[in-house]
């Protein structure tokens, strides 16, 4: 069930109704509303790995418990709760990856094989997030920063809450957990801001990134027949697509939450306008990005030590950041291009600039500086997006081959570049506050609030798209 669909809408509908009018008098009614709506959520794509979801919840649960009655800190508890939500994340998304990947590496030493250990696997969706937000509460018990809850419903309802479940963000339970162990009330403040991220994020779902969905299917999946500008338009319209999805995805998230009384992080801060590749990373898929840092980097030994080991770090965080993504090598590529990009920052000790302020801080327009700073960052960053989207490497490199060194231009291809100069304004318009564009006076707010409501109705169902993330 797409937030983008008739369905969902009409699911929401009846889940806010009974929410705020006929379970709103605890926040354990609340909560279970959550949970079963949640679970019937996830149905509508297979409800069989529900069992999956509340494996884990159990688990965890328990866990968590145990944790915290232990005098001194239980390693092998931990270990338990992160083994079980590796080994079923390991399982589903790269079993098959990593035989065929065996297999490939003997048989090209001239060893055959009949690979028959390759199984007829359904990847869960959402899989990579649930079990990311699981493990951080046990881990957090475990490091002592958070108590654990003995309300095995409202757990529950914090690893399964529908609005992020499938594609995130990735929430913390020091964030996410107190507010579901209280109950919510109706601000009417807070819901208008859910409508309004509601809003933006379906523009640019359905109007940025599903009409540019097409373009770069075509251009992608036939890269040989075209000359290199054409593949330049098709690597620039995938890197609005996947912004515009996922953040679009984000925001609905957001949104949604928001009419349920429920705050969930910023997942994207105008990544597009970052200054070099360490403010990319800051402002792209902060939930995972904070992820990696906080329950992976930090405990590797994150930037003490060494200066080798200081790389070895970041190079791994990069990797496996990459193989998060999906079980292909060329996501493991995407990942250590990132990796060389942000390395000769970290050892200039330029990856910390750039850390609060936005860009054209105090004027409407960008320095000549900061232009090509962000210039240069794109350009870098749509680059790593073409082995993010191909299909092999081998695929990613003739690609570039040709758009580097073969320019030819069929302006048939242009055709998706006024929607993007439309959203370039209007995200440009809102980094410094994003609510400028519904801040202004009461009549060019509402002509925002129809001019967004009529692309939205024109190109609704055009498409649908699944969002991006979904598969990962």
């Amino acid at each position: 069930m797409n937030f983008n669909s008739y369905q969902f809408l009409l699911f929401f509908s009846v889940v806010v109704s009974l929410y705020w009018l006929v379970f709103s008098r605890s926040y354990r009614t609340q909560n279970l509303t959550i949970l079963i709506s949640s679970c019937v959520f996830y149905s509508f794509w297979d409800y069989r790995f529900l069992v999956l979801i509340f494996l884990s919840i159990i688990i965890d649960f328990f866990v968590g418990i145990e944790l915290n009655r232990s005098i001194k800190p239980n390693k092998m508890l931990l270990y338990s709760s992160c083994f079980f939500n590796l080994g079923i994340l390991a399982f589903f998304k790269y079993f098959n990856f990593f035989i065929d990947s065996w297999v490939d590496l003997f048989e090209s030493v001239g060893f055959s094989f009949n690979n028959s250990w390759s199984l007829k696997i359904i990847l869960p969706v959402g899989i990579s997030f649930y079990t990311f937000q699981t493990m951080s509460y046990t881990i957090d018990i475990y490091r002592k920063k958070i108590k654990p809850t003995s309300d095995f419903i409202a757990f529950a309802s914090f690893v399964t809450f529908f609005p992020q479940l499938v594609a995130g963000p990735i929430e913390r339970a020091s964030s996410l957990l107190p507010q579901i162990l209280k109950k919510r009330k109706f601000n009417v403040e807070q819901a208008t801001e859910g409508f309004r991220l509601i809003l933006w994020g379906l523009f640019k779902k359905i109007v940025v990134a599903d009409n540019l969905s097409p373009l770069v299917d075509s251009i992608f999946s036939n890269y040989a027949d075209f000359g290199g500008g054409t593949l330049a338009l098709g690597a620039l319209y995938f890197s609005f697509q996947i912004y515009c999805d996922f953040s679009g995805y984000s925001d609905i998230a957001i949104g949604i939450s928001k009419l349920l009384g429920i705050e969930l992080m910023s997942n994207f801060k105008f990544p597009y306008f970052s200054r070099n590749i360490a403010e990319f990373w800051r402002r792209w898929h902060i939930s995972l990005s904070s992820w990696f840092r906080d329950y992976l980097y930090f405990p590797m030994g994150g930037s003490r030590g060494s200066k080798m080991k200081s790389i070895r770090n970041v190079t791994t965080i990069f990797v496996i950041s990459g193989l998060w993504h999906g079980a292909n090598w060329t996501f493991v590529f995407w990942g250590l291009v990132h990796a060389l990009l942000y390395i000769p920052l970290f050892l200039g000790g330029n990856h910390r600039k750039f850390n609060h302020e936005v860009v054209a801080q105090n004027s409407i327009f960008p320095s000549l500086k900061e232009l090509i700073q962000i210039i240069i960052t794109f350009f870098f960053v749509l680059t790593g997006w073409v082995f993010f989207r191909s299909e092999t490497i081998y695929d990613a490199f003739q690609y570039l081959y040709i758009m580097f060194f073969q320019f030819d231009l069929n302006f048939a291809w242009i055709r998706g570049l006024p929607i993007l100069f439309l959203f370039l304004i209007l995200d440009w318009s809102q980094r410094k506050n994003e609510r400028t564009l519904f801040n202004h006076n009461t009549l060019l707010r509402w002509f925002f609030y129809l001019f967004l409501s009529l692309l939205i109705f024109l190109n609704f169902g055009k498409t649908n798209v699944d969002f991006i993330y979904f598969q990962f």
